[in-house]
């Protein structure tokens, strides 16, 4: 019974360890989608205020790529984002996945005792990332900024990474609709796009002024040039900012999205209570929905973050360069050329998936293989596993047509494991297909908004509420 004895260890802290109520009657669905918006008007506002104290957040960012997966924004409150409650999520399903930490679904005590330890081992991370950040020159050389700086600054992160963990759980306890960092990250890659397609900040290059935003430069490439096949040749196709191939390249993973949203099984239930009455369960092929993928970006996160921090410091260190060598491009960006940190991030453009096909092979094969297994262990940790299904159609007195009362397990144990599964690797297939192809955002980021979107319009619908 370790894994009992794992979860006792966190018992005396969960008195201490602030949390959000669960809803005693259910909440109606405008209160909920109001409550989702003042979190989001929250998580805006944090994502704009700057951190006090700092001297500059201009420095080298080499997790670039990965802040809009995140919903982190550099040298803000919103700095950590959502990677403590990714990470403390990760590290709880590999113990559970490793037996060493064992739950009774059918025990409440058990599950608050589990979601505690996750919030109490966020917490610490949210410490120790800070820390990191700090002492690594983030926001300046620390013996500049002062040790008073230093603690400011470290306890700024670990506040405002207390106060995203206490908005996602009010979201998820049922006070508003979905996960806050399925919304969170949602919002972050929604206004990307639009101000990638309608910015109207003008930059200057060799050809002249022209729109950032994709669909103004097109608008105004056909207005002000007399060649209209050049203009629409150039709005197509223009480099270092976004044109409308990459427009249409975002809208058509938005449409395959939504229709992989709607592939599902749907199994004939009957109620023991109300006779004759027969209704469907869904189970849908994106079964554990966008966590898979979040779960992924926050460990190549953490893989980036520990790699840079040990080069820093060790760089001659065989496990240091095992885990990754760093150097700085053309751009000045600090960038990992080798080791396992060089192949989790992704390629940047199709020279380099030219010039490095192995890279491109490996980094495909690792984001598909560890979504895939992520959706399987997902099922354990968010109680929606064949046993804890099977429980509640027992509890519920429903059953499956065509099946004995009794085999409602081994049905939903054929079906809810293998769409997991193939959810899983379908993300990590479509995220990896879209970074290659390239859209307006990075692929990942695109997935996590589209599943979101569809699921609040899903919640919609079901309480009868139409948003479109």
């Amino acid at each position: 019974m370790a894994g009992v004895r794992f979860l006792d260890l966190v018992s005396p802290f969960t008195p201490y360890i602030p949390g959000v109520i669960a809803p005693q009657r259910k909440i109606p669905f405008d209160q909920r989608l109001l409550w989702t918006v003042v979190v989001l008007l929250i998580f805006l506002i944090m994502s704009e205020v700057p951190l006090y104290g700092i001297v500059s957040s201009d420095s080298s960012d080499p997790i670039m790529w990965l802040r809009m997966m995140l919903a982190s924004n550099r040298g803000t409150l919103m700095e950590l984002g959502i990677t403590p409650i990714m990470t403390s999520s990760m590290v709880f399903q590999l113990l559970m996945a490793t037996g060493v930490v064992e739950i009774n679904g059918d025990s409440r005590a058990d599950r608050e005792t589990l979601q505690s330890a996750q919030k109490f081992l966020a917490l610490i991370l949210s410490f120790g990332q800070a820390t990191v950040y700090v002492l690594t020159g983030m926001y300046g050389v620390p013996s500049s900024l002062g040790t008073g700086v230093c603690l400011l600054l470290i306890l700024q992160l670990v506040f405002a990474a207390f106060i995203v963990i206490t908005l996602d759980e009010l979201l998820q306890k049922g006070y508003g609709l979905g996960s806050g960092t399925s919304l969170f990250v949602a919002t972050n890659t929604c206004e990307q796009t639009i101000w990638k397609c309608f910015s109207p900040k003008t930059v200057t290059g060799a050809k002249g002024a022209e729109f950032e935003g994709a669909v103004l430069a097109l608008v105004h490439l056909l207005s002000t040039r007399k060649n209209k096949k050049l203009a629409l040749i150039e709005a197509f196709t223009r480099k270092n900012l976004p044109n409308m191939t990459q427009v249409l390249v975002t809208v058509a993973i938005f449409y395959v999205v939504v229709y992989l949203e709607s592939l599902r099984v749907e199994l004939q239930i009957r109620s023991s209570k109300a006779r004759g009455t027969v209704t469907t369960y869904p189970i849908r092929l994106f079964y554990t929905s966008n966590t898979p993928i979040m779960l992924q970006s926050a460990l190549s996160q953490n893989i980036v973050m520990i790699s840079q921090l040990l080069f820093s410091r060790y760089p001659e260190s065989l496990f240091t360069r095992i885990l990754g060598v760093w150097d700085t491009n053309k751009l000045g960006q600090l960038v990992a050329v080798k080791g396992i940190a060089y192949y989790v991030l992704p390629p940047m453009s199709w020279h380099e998936i030219c010039a490095d096909p192995v890279k491109t092979l490996v980094y495909v094969t690792f984001v598909i293989s560890v979504c895939a297994s992520f959706s399987k262990l997902w099922l354990e940790v968010s109680g929606t596993g064949p046993k804890d299904v099977a429980r509640q159609f027992r509890d519920q007195e429903l059953s499956i047509v065509g099946s004995r009362d009794t085999s409602a397990y081994k049905e939903l144990k054929s079906l809810i494991p293998t769409a997991a599964t193939l959810g899983g690797a379908a993300i990590g297939i479509l995220s990896v297909s879209s970074d290659l192809v390239g859209g307006l955002v990075s692929g990942t980021a695109m997935l996590l908004a589209v599943t979101t979107i569809y699921g609040y319009y899903e919640a919609a619908n079901e309480s009868g509420n139409k948003l479109f």
